[in-house]
């Protein structure tokens, strides 16, 4: 399938600021230039060891009618635009059918993934639970004296690979005021007002002491138990997220481009959004986990850790959870950062607001990376939309 560049105009660079970067129409442009706006870390590619996915010929999606509730069925262009997609790559048994860019960006465009970061820190946390370097049952206090007396004393790493951590925190994107824009002012992801103090994400993280419910409870989504794993990870390893991420993933990976994360003013990760990386280099990820976590004779993802996901996770503590209304109908889990449809081919996949999505149906071989600059964070309508286009997908190439 041939690109389809985006005929909106683009806002000029010299209008996109630290305070409009994730508002439409300026997302467009800096959902793919994050580091111009935000500090950053690199995660270095091994430009000797690149996995090359082969490129064939291929229809599969050109006839594609998707359902719309909202009016009358439609094709698969249409639904590329109407999802505000900014890349889409379509790998079948390793080999790449459909890869699509517009927008402006191209193959070679690093693209903020937001949430599906999380789904990155889960597999980091695989890794490096199986070396033995993180203990799942230990609490965070353990790894992170400071949060002592805060919100997180008591919660254990698996309830925050689960979001179960019973932290009381109102992640609402739109608002205004409130701690959801002090957690994006710690991040360096809003400016400061006049006067205002700097912050920082860790102090942020330690001084939340709103509880909810209990270690362990239903579904929870709340970002900062992301930025938080983040941190125990560095403390207990003593080495920085972008180096562990390149050493135990990118690197033995395959992948093709340098990714990076954004920091705050005194270097911590954003691991709960900030990963920017190729389109084709999250497609490579979910190929990764495709086969098992192995690329050629390395295993990089333990094979455990990947089939824990599938069927370790509690669907009855996501039916108690807010984002049940965001995929009705389906049986759900969410497992160590990946959200998981249940049944006899489950379907893996890591979400993020604005329409950032990676897709993995291991028993058909089917990969799907999809990268948007959406205006809302969380359009329940888009979501249907790309659930359908997936059903549909996947029903085209089913074994």
């Amino acid at each position: 399938m041939n690109n389809e560049l985006s005929t909106v105009t683009q806002p000029a660079a010299s209008e996109v600021t630290l305070a409009n970067w994730r508002l439409p129409p300026f997302n467009r442009w800096g959902f793919q230039r994050v580091r111009e706006i935000v500090p950053s870390a690199d995660i270095p590619a091994d430009p000797n060891n690149v996995w090359h996915l082969p490129t064939v010929a291929s229809d599969a999606c050109d006839s594609l009618i998707i359902e719309n509730e909202t009016g009358p069925p439609i094709n698969f262009r249409q639904f590329l635009n109407a999802t505000h997609t900014d890349a889409f790559i379509l790998l079948h048994r390793g080999r790449t059918l459909v890869e699509w860019y517009a927008n402006g960006m191209t193959h070679d465009t690093p693209h903020i993934l937001m949430s599906v970061s999380k789904s990155m820190l889960g597999l980091i946390a695989g890794i490096l639970n199986a070396k033995g370097q993180l203990d799942l049952e230990a609490t965070a206090i353990r790894y992170i004296p400071e949060l002592k007396g805060s919100a997180f004393e008591d919660v254990t790493i698996r309830c925050l690979l689960d979001m179960r951590s019973g932290l009381d925190f109102d992640e609402d994107y739109l608002a205004t005021s409130g701690e959801i824009v002090q957690y994006r002012k710690a991040t360096n992801w809003n400016p400061l007002e006049p006067g205002e103090a700097p912050t920082d994400l860790r102090t942020f993280l330690c001084n939340l002491s709103g509880r909810s419910g209990p270690n362990g409870g239903p579904f929870n989504y709340t970002s900062p138990c992301s930025d938080l794993l983040g941190w125990i990870i560095e403390r207990a390893t003593t080495r920085r997220f972008a180096e562990l991420f390149a050493e135990l993933i990118w690197k033995p990976l395959g992948a093709e481009n340098n990714a990076y994360i954004t920091l705050d003013r005194l270097g911590a990760p954003r691991c709960a959004g900030g990963i920017c990386m190729t389109a084709m280099d999250l497609a490579r990820v979910g190929q990764l986990i495709a086969q098992g976590g192995r690329h050629g004779e390395t295993q990089v993802i333990p094979q455990d850790w990947l089939e824990d996901i599938v069927s370790g996770g509690d669907p009855a503590a996501w039916n108690k959870g807010p984002f049940t209304k965001y995929w009705p109908g389906r049986d759900m889990h969410y497992r160590s950062k990946w959200y998981v449809e249940r049944g006899s081919k489950p379907l893996v996949s890591g979400y993020g607001i604005h329409g950032q999505h990676l897709f993995v149906d291991r028993d058909n071989a089917i990969v799907i990376a999809k990268l948007s600059s959406g205006p809302i964070p969380i359009d329940s309508k888009q979501i249907a939309v790309t659930a359908r286009a997936i059903d549909t997908i996947r029903d085209r190439l089913s074994c």
